[in-house]
């Protein structure tokens, strides 16, 4: 049995069904155990009894038809603490100092106060580990592409894992989902490592803290949780907007920022939403979260788009991408960064796969559920509406019969907006246009396509128009 593969699928199926916080949250941190072919039974290691607890709860009965329909030898499933984790470990709460200095410890992903930012290496003399896990090695700067949506959070995040101290903290990084600001905190703490490779850092969201503490509570081992939480030297917390309701934890993180920013220590958070936008949280907490700077990550725009895609195609050499396929991915999926890298990944792998050569066929093919799911649908109406406000005409004009040159040439800007931003055809786009020939329509879009290769002006009044109305 290829146990890791099979789980694989199962757990991309469940992202899909539960979304991709929850999968995250519960059902990521899941490591296969053993399976037992005389009993059909197969074992499935949680990092902590919380969370084991949690996912027998509410997910055993999926997880068992799961891995009925993948595997049907697999009868049972048992959910557990993995047994690493049940013996004591030298980075458990109050274990640490009867480590001997010199003895190795395991890196087991979520060691650290058992919130998924293990820590590994060898002991300090006060029993914490040195260099961290937890970071994704792929989220660094080098492989971050900057552009104008996020080079102000770019910029500051490299700041913050300078060797110098940061003029600002602590750093607030807000985006939407999927636009980069995990990426970041992840580059940060790689960053801050090469520059500090001693340096204690911990990784965690702001749930998994708020989960952790409770449980800190539940087993009167505060004291140990709070002398732990502030020995590091930098603390990243990701989707702080979840660290919401229980009062007590978040009066534990505002002694923590404020015991690490007195030390001169380094903060960075990360939300979907502005400090102020928070709910549930207390005034006190929103003021230290936004005492820094908030560097806003807005969503990518279609540049930005391109150069992520092309970026991303050296990884894939030699596997030829056409450049037409790159700007339907560029200009259609354009929720977040998530998505269109998402999309290219399973389209070369399909292509790979299947020996077949990537085009915009396959592209249309393959990617049907992520390309509905980004579509907004984009009228002529309102095409011809923002080309009119763009350049300052009347919109009858744009069904008119003038031929003037400043209306002729915003029309037929309109006519290949139309054609490029819609699905209509060239008769249909002339019917909205006067009722003029399918010809015209054709003409138009050509002499805009031949003009933006020659004319910079043409090309960036082209771009200006394509971002006000796909955003």
């Amino acid at each position: 049995m290829d146990i890791a593969a099979d789980w694989a699928d199962i757990s991309q199926g469940l992202r899909k069904d539960l979304g991709q916080q929850l999968h995250s949250q519960w059902i990521k941190p899941i490591q296969p155990g053993p399976f037992c072919k005389e009993t059909g039974t197969l074992d499935l290691y949680l990092p902590t009894e919380f969370s084991a607890n949690w996912v027998s709860d509410r997910f055993a009965d999926r997880l068992s038809l799961a891995w009925k329909i993948a595997r049907p030898d697999v009868r049972h499933v048992r959910i557990s603490v993995s047994p690493a984790r049940r013996a004591p470990q030298g980075l458990r709460f109050g274990e640490g100092s009867r480590r001997s200095a010199e003895a190795p410890v395991p890196a087991q992903p979520g060691d650290a106060l058992g919130m998924g930012a293990a820590e590994l290496g060898t002991l300090g003399p006060n029993g914490f580990g040195m260099g961290s896990i937890g970071l994704d090695p792929s989220l660094t700067f080098t492989t971050f592409v900057t552009g104008s949506a996020n080079v102000l959070a770019s910029n500051a995040a490299q700041r913050m894992a300078a060797t110098e101290t940061p003029q600002f903290a602590p750093l607030y990084l807000k985006a939407a989902t999927g636009q980069g600001k995990t990426h970041l905190l992840h580059a940060i703490g790689h960053a801050y490592l090469a520059a500090h490779p001693r340096a204690r850092i911990f990784y965690c969201s702001a749930e998994r803290f708020m989960v952790e503490f409770v449980q800190a509570l539940r087993q009167n081992q505060t004291i140990e949780f709070k002398a732990r939480l502030r020995g590091f030297d930098l603390l990243l917390v990701d989707d702080i907007q979840f660290i919401i309701g229980k009062a007590s934890a978040q009066e534990e993180l505002l002694y923590t920022i404020d015991a690490l920013l007195a030390e001169g220590k380094r903060l960075v958070f990360a939300a979907d939403r502005a400090p102020q936008a928070l709910d549930g949280v207390e005034q006190r907490l929103l003021s230290r979260l936004s005492m820094g700077l908030v560097a806003d990550i807005q969503p990518a725009d279609i540049e930005l788009r391109r150069a992520i895609l092309e970026h991303r195609l050296q990884r894939f050499a030699p596997t030829h991408v056409p450049a037409d396929v790159v700007e339907f991915l560029a200009r259609t999926i354009n929720r977040n960064v998530r998505e269109l890298v998402g999309g290219l990944n399973k389209l070369i792998a399909y292509a790979q796969l299947t020996g077949q050569a990537v085009s915009l066929q396959l592209a249309e093919e393959q990617l049907t559920d992520i390309l509905s799911a980004n579509r907004r649908r984009i009228t002529i109406d309102e095409i011809q509406r923002t080309v009119c406000q763009f350049y300052r005409v009347d919109r009858t004009e744009m069904a008119s019969k003038r031929r003037a040159r400043a209306v002729v040439r915003p029309r037929q800007v309109a006519m290949y907006l139309a054609k490029v931003l819609t699905p209509r055809s060239y008769p249909e786009i002339g019917r909205k246009f006067g009722g003029r020939d399918h010809s015209t329509v054709i003409h138009a879009v050509r002499l805009i396509e031949d003009l933006r290769t020659r004319d910079a002006d043409m090309d960036g009044d082209v771009r200006s128009l394509l971002r006000q109305l796909e955003s």
